[in-house]
């Protein structure tokens, strides 16, 4: 008797290696996958610019001039914002908000990604005037306008984002949170319209772009509630470490398996929480344990 419907999951263009070099960009979702990817022992860049659910948003982060004065306000705490990014980049000064866009810009750039993972949450973007808005920031929302992007105008800047990574095998995931205030219905359509406008993207692009069914793996195989969050709208911790075990295993190569299998009882060691840290006993098993990860990583030949 079968229970469950299992989604089949495409083969990516090129198997991700323990030197690979991977980026995640977007959604809460992309930060999610990306830090399970890390904890794994595996090298990864994981929002660089913080959470951005539309591609207008991303798109503009790694287009617009970052020194323009315009994209940044200080608010009446005394504390200065970038429109483009999440309030992981703010700071005290204007100077230092620009200086921290420019340093992950130069790190996501830097990095040079082979592989490159875009969630897209929704098609829906806020502008204040012209500028598109990565976040908000808590300010009025009378100052905002909201739009929703078309399969055209999405279409057209996922493929703009591809132009940025030649090299790059690019992976676009749609995050399988539901925006209920959208409404339900609503929160459909949106994802559609992002589903339509990577397919044709893969069309146009089919030596460099895939796609990975996180979105149909959280509503069509774990679609029981018990595999969401107390909010019945995020995946739960159990939900994203299963689609994070259905990502490694169709898209890490052999050799990275060989490597998860020696790093797991060094990353169990890792998380292990003494209760007096300061012990002669837990200061040696500290040292052990980066004894341990250090020929772990001198067998593979890699950095973290």
């Amino acid at each position: 008797m079968k229970l469950q419907t299992t989604i089949e999951i495409s083969q990516p263009l090129r198997l991700i290696g323990i030197r690979s070099r991977v980026a995640f960009i977007g959604s809460c979702f992309a930060e999610n996958i990306g830090t399970r990817m890390r904890q794994s022992g595996l090298p990864a860049l994981v929002n660089p610019f913080g959470v951005l659910y539309n591609p207008k948003s991303i798109l503009q982060v790694l287009m617009q001039n970052p020194m323009d004065d315009a994209l940044y306000f200080e608010d009446a705490d005394q504390r200065w914002h970038c429109w483009l990014t999440d309030s992981s980049k703010n700071a005290s000064t204007l100077d230092a908000c620009k200086a921290g866009i420019l340093s992950a810009r130069g790190r996501l750039f830097e990095w040079n990604p082979d592989t490159v993972v875009i969630t897209l949450g929704t098609n829906r973007y806020y502008a204040k005037g012209d500028l598109v808005v990565g976040n908000c920031h808590k300010q009025p929302q009378a100052e905002f306008t909201e739009q929703d992007m078309t399969v055209e105008d999405v279409t057209d800047t996922l493929d703009r984002l591809c132009q940025l990574f030649p090299r790059a095998q690019v992976v676009f995931t749609v995050s399988p949170y539901r925006y209920a205030k959208y409404g339900f219905h609503e929160s459909r359509l949106s994802k559609a319209v992002l589903l339509l406008a990577v397919d044709a993207v893969m069309r146009n692009r089919p030596q460099q772009v895939c796609y990975f069914p996180a979105y149909e793996l959280q509503l069509d195989e774990l679609r029981d509630y018990r595999f969401f969050a107390e909010d019945m709208l995020h995946p739960s911790p159990q939900a994203l470490d299963y689609i994070w075990e259905r990502f490694a295993d169709r898209w890490l190569d052999t050799e990275t398996h060989r490597y998860l299998v020696d790093y797991e009882p060094i990353r169990r060691a890792l998380q292990h929480r003494p209760e007096d840290p300061d012990s002669p006993a837990t200061i040696r098993f500290r040292e052990q344990t980066q004894q341990r990860l250090n020929e772990l990583l001198a067998k593979y030949n890699i950095e973290l």
